[in-house]
C-alpha cells in the first residue's frame, strides 16, 4: 500500500523536503489590495513577497481558503492516481475553513475516484483520512514531517493514524511577533479580540515581544519579552531545552516570515542547531507560509517540536 501525504500552504516545510517526499499542498489565495497572490509553498514566490514588503504596505489583506472543488479537483488528478490511502493534514478548523472543505471533498471523491486510478494505472480501492493538527506554523510543519517518517518508515496506515492521534495534543508551534498593532489590525478585521487595543499600543510604545504558543486547537501568549532579538533568543532557548530533555520525535521545525537565511544569524539559533546535531534531531528550517506572514506579520519568528514539556512560561 502506497501511502501519501497531503497538507495545506500554512504548513511550514522546506519546498525540497515536500518534493523529496512527494507531498502534496493545497494552495490558499491570499488578496492584497487589488493583487492575488498563491501561496503554494513556492520559496521564490515567498521571497520576493517579503522582499517587497506587501504585507507592510497593506494590512488589508484577506486569505481565502481553497473550495470544496478546488481540493476535491487536487486529490482526484494528484492523489487518487498516486496514492492508495492519503492523510490529509490542515491548520486548526478553528481557525480555517480548510478542515470542513477537505472533509467534505473527501467523501466527494468517494464515488468517482475509480476512473482516475483506471488511468493511472492503479488498482484497488482509495481511501482518505483528514485530521486537525490543532497547531500552527512550525508546529504544523513538525507533524507533518513525524507523519512522513513514520510512511518512509513501513508503519502500517492504522499504526500511522494511532501514532499521529497520540503525538497531536503535545504538537506544539510557538512563534514571535515582531509587531503587536500589525497582530491587532489584523484580527480586529477578522473579528478576533484577542489583542486588546491598548495592549497592542502599549506592547509597541515599550518594543515588547510576545511569544505566542499553537497547542491543542489554542494559541496563547506565553511570555512577553522587551526587544526582539531577546524574545527569539528566550524562545530558542526554551526549544533547545526541550531537545536536551528529550523530544517525543527527533524532527524540530523552524520558519520565517522572510529570508529563511536570516534565521542562521537570529541570538540562540546556535544553540538550538548544536543541540539537534547533539542529539540525532532532524533540523528543518524554511519560509513561513504567506498566510502565517498575513497574520503575524513579516519578520515573524516560528519553532515547533513534539514534546511532553509544559509550555515556555
Amino acid at each position: 500500500m502506497k501511502i501519501g501525504l497531503v497538507v495545506d500552504s500554512g504548513c511550514d516545510l522546506p519546498k525540497d523536503y515536500l518534493d523529496a517526499n512527494n507531498i502534496l499542498v493545497l494552495p490558499v489565495p491570499i488578496r492584497i489590495g487589488k493583487e492575488i497572490y498563491v501561496d503554494d509553498r513556492d520559496p521564490q514566490r515567498a521571497r520576493d513577497f517579503y522582499t517587497r514588503h506587501e504585507v507592510d504596505k497593506n494590512h488589508d489583506a484577506e486569505t481565502a481558503p481553497p473550495s470544496v472543488e478546488q481540493i476535491r479537483t487536487l486529490l482526484l488528478k494528484e492523489a487518487v492516481g498516486n496514492f492508495d490511502y492519503a492523510l490529509v493534514q490542515t491548520v486548526p478548523k478553528s481557525r480555517s475553513p480548510i478542515f470542513d472543505n477537505a472533509t467534505e471533498a473527501a467523501h466527494a471523491i468517494l464515488g468517482d475516484y475509480r476512473q482516475y486510478r483506471e488511468a493511472a494505472g492503479r488498482e484497488g480501492p482509495f481511501r482518505i483520512r483528514v485530521s486537525d493538527s490543532q497547531t500552527l506554523f512550525a508546529g504544523q510543519g513538525v507533524l507533518a514531517a513525524e507523519t512522513m517518517r513514520l510512511i518512509n518508515s513501513g508503519m502500517k496506515v492504522g499504526d500511522i493514524r494511532q501514532r499521529i492521534s497520540n503525538l497531536t495534543p503535545c504538537t506544539t508551534g510557538y512563534a514571535v511577533v515582531p509587531d503587536l498593532y500589525y497582530v491587532h489590525k489584523r484580527a480586529r478585521k477578522k473579528g478576533d479580540k484577542s489583542v486588546g487595543f491598548v495592549g497592542a499600543l502599549m506592547g509597541s510604545a515599550l518594543d515588547i515581544k510576545p511569544i505566542l504558543c499553537a497547542r491543542q486547537d489554542q494559541t496563547f501568549p506565553v511570555a512577553k519579552v522587551r526587544g526582539f532579538d531577546a524574545a527569539v533568543n528566550k524562545m530558542f532557548q526554551h526549544a533547545r531545552a526541550c531537545v536536551e530533555n528529550g523530544l517525543l520525535t527527533p524532527i524540530v521545525c523552524v520558519s520565517y516570515a522572510g529570508d529563511p537565511e536570516a534565521v542562521y544569524q537570529m541570538p540562540g539559533f546556535d544553540a538550538l542547531k548544536a543541540a539537534t546535531e547533539q542529539h540525532a534531531v532532524e533540523l528543518l528550517v524554511s519560509h513561513m507560509g504567506l498566510t502565517g506572514g498575513v497574520n503575524i506579520g513579516p519578520g515573524a519568528i516560528s519553532v515547533g517540536f513534539i514534546s511532553e514539556q509544559e509550555p515556555l512560561q
